[in-house]
């Protein structure tokens, strides 16, 4: 029998959608104030890196599961499968059980969990480094486009974006299963 810590996925029971939200949000403030301090001026809203409503929104129309670490909820994913595409909305895991392999371990049951998924796509802000490394080097993703004012995300609609998004540059990463 095996001590090595196991990383399960549970589907986001509706009772919890409120603290996986906190959590995401919090997950997501670690990253950017860990680039940028407190001076960080990539909020969306009330000090937040991601909006409540972009959370809700990503949930209420995809898959969202609570990454689990021996039974104990350590963060959170969030898919949407259109049949053989599959976008990865949202991936966090809490900031006190980074480096640990959790993220990389639910990413695998993630692919495993979609065997019909041949394409994935996600993006994440250019300061995150953290999670280029993690999609990069450790899942197998490859960076496809780069998201900015000059060359906005054409899925984001302008007026939707506001002028606070003038500054927004984001990675996009795709990565194609082969079988």
């Amino acid at each position: 029998m095996s001590n090595k810590p196991q990383v399960t996925l549970a589907p986001l029971e509706p009772d919890d959608k409120e603290q996986f939200i906190l959590d995401n949000q919090e997950a997501f403030k670690y990253g950017a104030t860990q680039e940028f301090g407190m001076r960080d001026d990539h909020y969306e809203e009330d000090d937040e890196i991601i909006s409540r409503e972009t959370i809700a929104q990503s949930i209420d129309n995809g898959e969202a599961y609570r990454i689990l670490l021996d039974g104990e909820k350590v963060g959170g994913v969030v898919l949407r499968i259109d049949g053989d595409c599959g976008e990865l909305e949202l991936l966090f895991v809490s900031p006190t059980t980074h480096s640990k392999g959790i993220g990389y371990a639910a990413w695998c049951a993630v692919e495993q969990m979609h065997p019909e998924v041949r394409v994935w796509e996600t993006v994440t802000p250019y300061f995150e480094k953290r999670n280029i490394h993690f999609y990069v080097n450790k899942c197998g993703f490859h960076i496809v486009e780069f998201f900015t004012k000059h060359h906005p995300d054409p899925r984001m609609p302008q007026e939707e974006a506001g002028p606070e998004m003038d500054d927004d540059e984001m990675f996009r990463f795709q990565k194609v299963i082969r079988k």
